[in-house]
């Protein structure tokens, strides 16, 4: 009996038959690694677009500036009013200047004389969300005499009056709570004068007036002594009251 044929086509023998399975086999693996390459990729660059945007996202939110406010405060001589409120996290910056009265541009010495209506004051810009405007009515308080009229301290004359200029409803509504919580408190024997009044046109001192505690530290310790704020204030508020 004859054996049995295999049927092939011409030229393919059956190790050919084995070698292009084999080929069709490995092709086939190659094409599903590289659909699983691309897939992983598709996944790491979604993955890598969605980190960016949420860094980019939180990096928007942190750099958005706060939104600041003002307070113009009139405590008497600018110089001593400036280095506690720049001492206070959350005041970004303070300006010394004149506000209060009708003549515009004024300079240091028609203030001074008290022919302009102005008085001496400090301007204020603070970020409320580090430091509200409460605090800030306190520390004004703690830094002058509420009780004097036309002057503070050495100080006399309507050009070192103390007033709180308000920028808006609310810090007036406080201001004048404030004034009265402070006058019911029984702190001073006497009548509380410090006005409360709209704010005014503000106009900077001149450059050496600006930080003039740091720009000459010794003159400025000895006229807040010899004026007689720090004597006055160490005797109503103890260590709070030290310049």
């Amino acid at each position: 009996m004859l054996p049995h044929l295999i049927e092939m086509q011409p030229g393919i023998t059956g190790r050919g038959i084995e070698s292009n399975l084999s080929r069709s086999n490995t092709l086939k693996g190659t094409v599903e690694m590289k659909r699983a390459v691309i897939f992983i990729v598709i996944i790491l660059v979604l993955a890598l677009t969605s980190l960016a945007g949420a860094q980019s996202s939180s990096q928007k939110a942190t750099s958005q500036p706060a939104k600041l406010e003002t307070a113009t405060f009139a405590g008497g001589c600018f110089w001593c009013m400036q280095p506690p409120f720049d001492k206070t996290k959350g005041v970004v910056s303070t300006v010394v200047g004149y506000t209060g009265g009708p003549q515009k541009n004024p300079t240091y010495e028609q203030v001074s004389a008290g022919q302009t209506g102005h008085a001496e004051a400090v301007l204020v810009s603070f970020d409320p969300a580090q430091v509200s405007y409460e605090q800030l009515v306190e520390i004004f308080w703690r830094n002058i005499d509420p009780t004097q009229a036309n002057g503070q301290f050495a100080d006399i004359g309507k050009q070192y009056r103390t007033a709180i200029f308000y920028h808006s409803e609310a810090q007036k509504q406080f201001a004048i709570a404030s004034k009265e919580k402070l006058a019911k408190s029984g702190k001073f024997m006497k009548p509380i004068v410090t006005e409360i009044v709209a704010a005014a046109p503000f106009f900077p001192a001149e450059e050496y007036h600006q930080k003039y505690y740091l720009k000459k530290p010794d003159h400025y310790k000895s006229y807040a002594i010899s004026s007689g704020r720090v004597p006055f204030l160490r005797s109503m508020w103890g260590d709070d009251g030290k310049q």
